[in-house]
């Protein structure tokens, strides 16, 4: 392996950092700030894509700024880990750019400056944790991420929103001071007479470790995991994440696919791969634990999901049971698993930002929010629920589509592990199930409903979890009794009215033919019989600048899915199991 000095790594972060300043200079002249934000985005893919050959050959991109604290060198270090990561986030800013600009427009939103320099800040953030290298550089960029995503959750400045954005802050905050101790302790354990300690990131593992005092070691460990835990969404540390579904849907896709939960699974993957290595965790008995919260958070949020009629909430228990797959993945420690843990990192990505996408389409286009109201709304948008369904496909593992490869990796590994991993087996199928238990119904009720002969989503009425304190949050974006001014000037008037949020987000909607006339009057392309007006396929049912990015992230889904090895991530997920394990796969 060759390190290279370069300014790369920090010109990836820093593009889109410098783009905030002419993001909040534009403010009044949309066309020119979401030039920026364009621009921004392709400049910082085109960095990080020009380190992919050589990162592919060996080569490891570092920028060093020298000793940041004594005993620690403030380093960013583009690796295989880190540009997966990157690449990732890079490719999917500029898609989510663009239909932020649909949805944004097509609901004349408040504060849309603010937004896009959010935005943009936020991909910075992660893009630094990206090429952190080592724990205290990782720590700085993770806590900027938290401070940077802040105003996307609490954009609609209601109760509500503020209320899901103190909880974000607190959830958060809290595991940063996690991984700050647990960082602190792994520079302590790597101490000597003879030097410092240190945090550096090292394949397999940094070595000191191996000699320290194993105790202190699995504190150190739990630390960091529960540090990082907290934004991968690990039960009982996830409830920010559903209640952050009041937040705008691209800030959803932002959380749920590119930053956010993806900068907690990367942690993880740091402190497994690089931080402890497999050798060490086996020998300190930590790897089957962590699989055992994995399962436990994969299989329990599937079940409550099937509770959600809200469609964005029913996504948000979906998320935090596929993140806990990438965990599971790196606990089991095989190489496949290993392999299928972090291929399902940019697989869920396209899959999960493909079902916010449709699902902001939908709110935009129809104000529709639950499942329920859904009944043959795939006349209404018929290609946004077919890439609905082919993501859905790929979340419950069905052949063709991303999820399929990395769940069969993730199947071979635990059965490859042997021993207790056998049950982390059953917990994947059993999720797979459940998977298509509350996919299905929302495919079904599309194409194969008519409005007024619908069952009641969701599946399970009983409460099992999730509720308290959630009853008044609204998603998407508002409530029906916003109607604060708006200081920037972004918007002239509020259609928070017409938005159509239920009163509760897990309620049944309307339950009679009057009521739910009078609940979707508003609707576009919904007529007084309740029947959803018929759009053809080629782009009436929506702006191009939200059908793109949709349809672009579900092709995505399914070249991941039939042609892996084609797509980059599949090579470099390879070359890092290679790299940790010593064996190909």
């Amino acid at each position: 392996m060759t390190e290279l000095i370069s300014l790369r790594p920090v010109a990836a972060v820093l593009v889109s950092a410098v783009a905030i300043v002419p993001i909040l200079a534009s403010r009044g002249r949309p066309n020119i700030r979401e030039s920026w934000t364009v621009l921004a985005a392709l400049a910082k893919l085109g960095i990080v894509a020009s380190m992919v050959p050589g990162v592919l050959g060996g080569d490891t991109y570092v920028t060093d700024f020298g000793t940041f604290v004594p005993g620690v060198a403030f380093v960013l270090r583009a690796d295989l880990l880190g540009v997966l990561f990157a690449l990732l986030a890079s490719l999917l800013w500029v898609v989510t750019s663009f239909y932020s600009m649909g949805y944004m427009r097509g609901l004349d939103e408040h504060n849309q400056t603010r937004y896009f320099a959010a935005f943009a800040g936020s991909v910075a953030s992660a893009i630094g944790i990206a090429f952190a290298g080592n724990l205290l550089v990782l720590f700085v960029f993770y806590e900027l991420l938290t401070v940077a995503t802040y105003p996307l959750v609490a954009h609609d400045e209601t109760d509500e929103a503020r209320a899901a954005g103190r909880k974000y802050l607190t959830y958060t905050f809290g595991g940063g001071v996690a991984v700050l101790a647990g960082t602190v302790l792994v520079y302590w354990l790597t101490s000597s007479p003879a030097g410092p300690g240190t945090t550096a990131f090292a394949a397999g593992g940094i070595a000191d470790l191996a000699t320290a005092d194993p105790l202190v070691a699995r504190v150190a460990f739990v630390l960091l995991i529960t540090g990082f835990g907290v934004k991968a969404a690990l039960m009982p540390i996830h409830s920010w994440l559903p209640d952050a579904m009041v937040a705008p849907t691209p800030v959803s896709g932002l959380l749920h696919a590119v930053a956010v939960v993806k900068s907690g699974v990367f942690g993880i993957a740091r402190v497994v791969l690089d931080v402890f290595g497999p050798d060490l965790m086996t020998e300190l008995g930590v790897g089957t634990i962590l699989a055992a919260v994995a399962a436990f958070t994969l299989v329990a949020s599937s079940v409550i999901a099937l509770r959600q009629d809200n469609l964005k909430r029913r996504l948000a228990y979906s998320t935090v049971s596929q993140l806990s797959y990438i965990v599971l993945g790196l606990a089991v420690l095989h190489p496949y698993s290993l392999v299928g843990g972090l291929l399902h990192i940019p697989a869920h990505a396209f899959m999960k930002l493909t079902l916010f996408f449709c699902a902001g389409a939908i709110h935009v286009e129809t104000h529709t929010d639950d499942i329920s109201n859904m009944a043959g709304i795939g006349e209404r948008m018929p290609l946004t629920m077919t890439a609905f369904g082919v993501a859905a496909l790929g979340m419950a593992g069905i052949p063709l589509v991303a999820g399929f490869v990395s769940k069969y990796f993730l199947l071979i590994g635990t059965v490859e592990a042997g021993g207790v991993n056998v049950i982390f087996t059953g917990a994947l199928l059993v999720s797979g199930i459940l998977n298509i238990a509350y996919f299905w119904p929302i495919v079904y009720t599309a194409f194969f409903e008519s409005p007024g002969e619908a069952d009641p989503k969701p599946l399970v009425e009983a409460v099992l979890g999730g509720r308290f304190g959630e009853a008044d949050v609204a998603t998407d974006g508002g409530s029906p009794d916003d109607s604060s001014d708006d200081p920037s000037g972004d918007r002239e008037d509020s259609h928070a009215d017409d938005h159509g949020y239920a009163e509760d987000h897990e309620g049944q909607g309307p339950v009679d033919e009057a009521e739910a006339a009078a609940h979707i009057e508003h609707d576009h392309g919904h007529d007084g019989h309740l029947a959803w007006e018929h759009r053809r396929w080629t782009g009436e049912e929506s702006t191009w600048l939200m059908l793109g990015p949709i349809l672009f992230a579900a092709t995505g889904s399914v070249v991941l899915g039939i042609v892996p090895d084609a797509a980059v991530f599949l090579r470099i997920v390879r070359l890092i199991v290679s790299g940790v394990t010593g064996v190909s796969v």
